[in-house]
């Protein structure tokens, strides 16, 4: 009589809830995540589905929270900081921002909230290098249809990116090309970047990128890319100057 009671209890909570036994752990990570019981389950499957080709590619996909979760976060955040440094210039409340939404610190953040595992599908699909980062911008956006704008900051601020980890982006280097380019124009001497391709062997594809100071070649680097062979060779040019010119202070984070 008891065990039949149990499953009875148990199949009326079963249909109650209405969700498979996936749902049903997709809605507790997420919960969890977030700090409360999530309402609209169906944004938050969005926010993780991916873009699929062939006769499915109708089917809703994250780009579209992505898109209105970037413009939450940017809100967010630019709120954040300029209430947390009142007497700041455009000029740093720009940069701070930059710093706290770049692709490279959201990928971080969204790796670190494991969201690339609660993305609904199979284990064959190839994902992007910019996926985690991605997925925090859906999530963010989800998290907005699901509540409000007030309480989507408070659990944007509390759970998915709290002051602390904004304070530890204060001092960092997130471009050296860009910190070059400020250096020079404070100094008023010219800073230019030579990249080609170079064919390297087995069909490969690299690119070389010369640091020009003045009349002056002072670094180089290979990469992958034009634009990381740039960073690269900035940040060795970086590094050769800053012994001789002292670029930044001694506290910065150099990453």
């Amino acid at each position: 009589m008891e065990l039949k009671n149990l499953l009875s209890k148990f199949l009326i909570k079963r249909k109650t809830n209405g969700l498979s036994q996936r749902d049903s752990k997709f809605q507790k990570e997420i919960s969890d995540l977030v700090g409360y019981q999530v309402n609209n389950l169906e944004v938050f499957r969005e926010a993780f589905s991916l873009k699929v080709s062939g006769k499915n590619s109708e089917k809703k996909n994250y780009e579209r929270l992505e898109f209105l979760g970037d413009s939450v976060l940017g809100s967010i955040i630019s709120c954040y900081l300029f209430q947390r440094y009142p007497e700041a210039n455009e000029g740093f409340l720009t940069q701070m921002k930059s710093k706290i939404v770049n692709r490279k610190n959201l990928n971080k953040l969204g790796d670190e909230l494991g969201l690339p595992k609660l993305i609904f599908a199979d284990n064959s699909v190839t994902l992007s290098e910019n996926i985690a980062g991605n997925l925090l911008e859906a999530f963010v956006g989800a998290l907005f249809l699901d509540v409000d704008y007030e309480a989507c900051k408070k659990i944007v601020l509390e759970k998915l990116l709290p002051p602390e980890e904004i304070n530890k982006l204060e001092n960092k280097i997130i471009s050296y090309k860009g910190l070059l380019l400020e250096w020079s124009q404070k100094k008023k001497l010219s800073i230019k970047y030579e990249t080609c391709e170079e064919h390297l062997v087995g069909k490969q594809i690299a690119f070389r990128c010369n640091v020009w100071l003045e009349d002056e070649k002072i670094a180089n680097a290979s990469e992958t890319s034009k634009k990381k062979a740039e960073e690269k060779a900035a940040q060795r040019a970086f590094y050769m100057l800053n012994k001789k010119e002292q670029i930044i202070e001694k506290q910065k984070t150099i990453s």
